[in-house]
């Protein structure tokens, strides 16, 4: 009988957290294979994000609060071998949409165990560690969700979703490492929060919203599509006024840049990017 403790490691509500990517992609889809959409949707967020989460918490041991969870349990060994078989299950489901696929699957596995186990820990390394996560939860996990979800088989590089994709990564990514400087330091991690501290980390998140802003826009304009681009801002609007607002209060006091924080940032930015994206797949496969 597998643990309770286990299957809360696996932290699966937080795969809704990663979901705008999804979201994006599939809306940029010229025309989009549904139960290849669906099948891509389920390996991602019922067997590779849950086996990357438990395969961190086995490796990290926290005590201090981590995604979702405040007070996380411990971690068993079973928690190891469930997140191996969760990685098995996506690798063999993945064989369903093909060779491309399944190589970016075995890519992301292969990057998630480099980012946390111990006798490689690229999260230790505050860039190496950054582009890491931006570059597989970004732009990679664009390219799978595009070519695994169309009805083309022609192999295609939407290098500017997958561009963008990792900018808006990117600039969420450091804030959600914000409250954990203590902790990952007892660890020896020295993330590109820590690097930046408490006003760099949202110095840093600005500028990389706004480029990928900027990019979005180029984006949309060179489609003709430049009425999404302002569309998506009504949207995007409540992240920025909240992390304006979280700003103020670190700025005031240090201590704001705590969990309960993050995970306000983390549960607006990533409600109101799913529908944003959502409302644009709808825009683009269901009105004529």
């Amino acid at each position: 009988m597998i643990r309770k403790s286990t299957f809360l490691l696996l932290r699966v509500p937080f795969s809704f957290f990663l979901m705008p990517v999804y979201f994006f992609a599939l809306s940029q889809v010229p025309e989009i294979d549904y139960s290849r959409a669906l099948l891509v949707f389920v390996i991602l967020h019922f067997f590779l994000y849950p086996a990357s989460n438990g395969y961190n918490s086995y490796m990290d041991r926290d005590t201090g609060s981590i995604g979702l969870l405040k007070n996380p349990p411990p971690a068993h060994k079973e928690l190891f071998y469930l997140s191996l078989f969760l990685d098995g299950a996506a690798v063999v489901l993945s064989l369903f949409l093909g060779t491309v696929f399944t190589l970016c699957i075995l890519a992301n596995i292969a990057a998630s165990r480099a980012y946390s186990y111990r006798g490689i820990r690229l999260k230790k390394l505050p860039l190496t560690g950054f582009f890491t996560v931006i570059i597989f939860q970004g732009a990679v996990t664009y390219f799978m969700v595009f070519i695994g979800s169309s009805v083309s088989r022609v192999i295609l590089f939407p290098w500017e979703g997958m561009l963008i994709s990792s900018l808006l990564f990117g600039s969420l990514y450091p804030l959600t490492q914000i409250y954990q400087h203590g902790q990952d330091l007892e660890d020896d991690v020295k993330t590109i929060s820590y690097k930046l501290g408490y006003m760099g980390t949202f110095v840093f998140s600005a500028l990389m919203y706004l480029l990928a802003e900027t990019l979005l826009f180029f984006y949309f304009e060179n489609r003709a599509q430049s009425g999404q681009f302002w569309l998506l801002q009504l949207f995007f609007l409540p992240v920025m006024l909240y992390f304006l607002y979280w700003w103020r209060k670190v700025w005031r006091e240090r201590k704001n840049a705590s969990y309960r924080y993050a995970m306000q940032m983390n549960a607006i930015a990533a409600t109101c990017t799913n529908i944003g994206f959502l409302v644009l797949y709808y825009l683009n496969h269901w009105v004529a």
